[in-house]
């Protein structure tokens, strides 16, 4: 009998539908991670205040940590690319990124919580190129924009529920460490369901119709003028543990609070995601200027009505309040 060969439409829906099923099943993995450290990033700044330290040493390792996070990605994914590893570098760095939240809970002093807190930047910068490597080999398929934004959807979601567990556990006076502890469980799922991926899609680059060949090439103006503009966006940015310090310190908010604040902060990129997602399949990269404005004007905006609340008297508020309790008050 005669091999009857698959109709290349056929073929393509089938490959579709593959590469969608692995973006979906890698967002299950960041939707479970994103709950593990970004439940722990909403409180790490308030932990680190109950620890005894200071707003310059919060704001030194949240910095720091992100420098980690981002710079030491240049190494990682040049390795991924001289090794051809990329599953084992990402399994690698979702478990020093993933098992680093819930030790916060044994943390006793806030020498360890930031070594904690700087380890688990560090395991992101080494998993997230090596990751986004077998993404974009799905992503041919579906569309770079959607399929990224429906990946970084999926990770929002998990950045949402994460804080929202934060602040049920607080509200119920479960404390710091219970609430570092029970994450513990998603970064469980997390890893699960990341080698679950490994064994479904050993080789993602199977995903792609049409494999090209990569060649190392001087990076064009634009992309300088591109990185440029990220670099003072990022400049201007204040990181949350930082805002959550103060908010502690201050009495801003209750403790259960300060994560609510950011799970809406985290709800908002989800919806982004998707939005600007699309948007970048339909007009290109011109849509990163228009992004890129939005998020430059926030800044003076928080500016301007923290500026405006000091002016009319909040932290005056504030001191008075603690004078009264303080007894000193008439």
């Amino acid at each position: 009998m005669e091999h009857q060969s698959m109709p290349p439409e056929q073929n393509n829906s089938i490959l579709k539908r593959s590469a969608l099923k692995f973006v979906v099943l890698l967002g299950v993995v960041s939707l479970f991670a994103d709950m593990t450290y970004e439940g722990a990033r909403s409180i790490t700044g308030p932990y680190l205040a109950v620890l005894g330290a200071s707003a310059t040493t919060v704001g030194v390792v949240a910095g720091f940590g992100e420098l980690i996070g981002y710079g030491l990605r240049l190494i990682s994914g040049y390795i991924s690319d001289r090794t051809g590893q990329y599953w084992t570098i990402t399994i690698l760095g979702y478990a020093v990124n993933m098992l680093a939240v819930p030790l916060l809970a044994l943390a006793g002093r806030w020498e360890i919580a930031a070594f904690l807190m700087i380890t688990e930047r560090l395991g992101k910068a080494i998993r997230t190129p090596a990751r986004d490597a077998m993404l974009s080999h799905a992503t041919k398929e579906i569309g770079r924009g959607w399929g990224f934004g429906l990946h970084e959807a999926m990770d929002q979601i998990g950045a949402v529920l994460g804080p929202l567990i934060i602040s049920s556990v607080l509200y119920f006076r479960g404390g710091y460490q219970t609430s570092f502890g029970i994450l513990l469980v998603p970064a469980l799922l997390a890893l699960g369901v990341l080698l679950a991926a490994r064994l479904l899609y050993p080789r993602p680059r199977d995903l792609e119709a049409v494999s090209v060949k990569l060649e190392g090439k001087v990076f064009p103006r634009v992309f300088w003028l591109y990185l440029v503009a990220v670099a003072l966006i990022a400049a201007g940015y204040a990181d949350f543990p930082l805002i959550a310090y103060h908010f502690k310190k201050v009495s801003v908010a209750s403790d259960n609070w300060i994560p609510i604040f950011y799970a809406i902060a985290m709800g908002v990129d989800a919806l982004a995601a998707l939005f600007f997602g699309r948007l970048f399949d339909r007009i290109g990269i011109s849509i990163l200027i228009v992004v890129s404005l939005l998020s430059s004007l926030f800044a003076p905006l928080v500016f301007l009505g923290g500026f405006d609340w000091y002016r009319h008297g909040g932290a005056g508020v504030h001191y008075e309040s603690r004078r009264c309790r303080d007894g000193s008050c008439r």
